[in-house]
């Protein structure tokens, strides 16, 4: 299903979805309906992001969270920073058997989940499915952007497969499964604390530019209704929690809403650029972003530089961009 930010309907089997409300006495199939809810009950409609879900067992169905323990994600929280300039190497590919959750490296971060603003950046290398093994985060949104290798990223809601140069977003608190197809995979993830992502104003642009909406996938119903022992992993206040279920949380049979999972291909951006004598700001490179509270001033940019023709003259691209400081980046590297 195409389109950024939709209200979407999908159901897995037919009759599925119920027709002309919400919530009935009586759903179809016998499944349980719930709201998956992305913002505030009464955040204006045009921000307000939720989803009704009917599946076959209520989501709360397993039983009480204990701490899981991960060898990066349990460093102290007040990990120090440093004002120099930063960059990071690849991952190198695990030698041991390693899933997408223990294969998770935090770099950077700023703000908190309590705050509801920042973000925290990590680099994620893996060699093996999740196997039977299920994974949200309460703290914020997840995008993620493969560099090498393909996912298979089994949502609540249905499934999305990504590649190099695309990316995924999953909202705040969907749970979803990672397995590898194709083998290693590595790549980058920024889980965003606050606002949800969305498209830039154009401004001067115009009505067309930049990532356009209709480029944007979200997948269709699909579910498994599997009685087996599984493991739930939640990520609340930047703390990993388990909890055991006797089923796989992916029977979602049918939902509609707006507050889903998507996918972009970067391929189809379309780039901007100056063609007299100087070359604009970054901005013209923005594919999403959170806003703030703010005007004019994002809680995260995503931009991606994509291959171009430059045709300005006497200038130069790139320039050095410097900030004003401030607390920036928490940065946080393992022991």
């Amino acid at each position: 299903m195409s389109g950024f930010g939709n209200e979407f309907a999908s159901e897995a089997l037919v009759g599925a979805l119920p027709q002309g409300r919400n919530s009935p006495q009586r759903c179809p199939y016998g499944l349980y309906a719930e709201q998956f809810s992305g913002t505030a009950f009464t955040a204006p409609r045009a921000a307000n992001r939720r989803s009704w879900l009917y599946r076959i067992r209520p989501a709360v169905t397993h039983h009480a969270f204990e701490r899981y323990k991960h060898a990066l994600l349990d460093e102290p929280r007040d990990a120090s920073a440093t004002p120099n300039q930063l960059r990071w190497d690849p991952l190198a590919v695990p030698s041991m058997p390693t899933d997408f959750i223990e294969g998770l490296v935090p770099i950077a971060g700023n703000g908190s989940p309590e705050t509801h603003s920042g973000c925290a950046v990590y680099l994620y290398a893996a060699n093996r499915s999740m196997q039977r093994r299920f994974f949200y985060s309460a703290d914020g949104e997840m995008l993620i952007v493969p560099q090498q290798g393909t996912l298979v990223l089994d949502t609540e809601l249905g499934r999305l497969g990504i590649e190099p140069q695309e990316f995924a977003v999953i909202p705040r608190g969907l749970r979803f499964r990672v397995d590898l197809p194709g083998g290693a995979a590595r790549g980058y993830i920024c889980e965003n604390f606050g606002a949800p992502f969305k498209l830039p104003d154009l401004g001067p642009i115009g009505s067309n530019g930049l990532a356009n909406a209709r480029d944007f996938l979200t997948p269709v119903a699909r579910y498994e209704d599997i009685e087996a022992d599984c493991e739930l992993i939640g990520k609340f206040d930047r703390r990993l929690w388990v909890a055991k279920m006797d089923h796989s949380p992916l029977d979602v049979v049918a939902w509609h809403g707006n507050n889903a999972p998507y996918k972009y291909d970067l391929r189809r951006f379309n780039t901007m650029g100056s063609t007299s004598y100087d070359h604009p700001d970054p901005s013209i490179f923005l594919v999403l972003h959170s806003p703030s509270d703010t005007p004019g001033t994002s809680n995260i940019d995503f931009v991606v530089f994509p291959p171009r023709w430059l045709a300005m003259e006497n200038t130069f691209r790139p320039p050095w961009f410097r900030s004003t400081g401030g607390a920036g980046p928490r940065v946080r590297r393992a022991a």
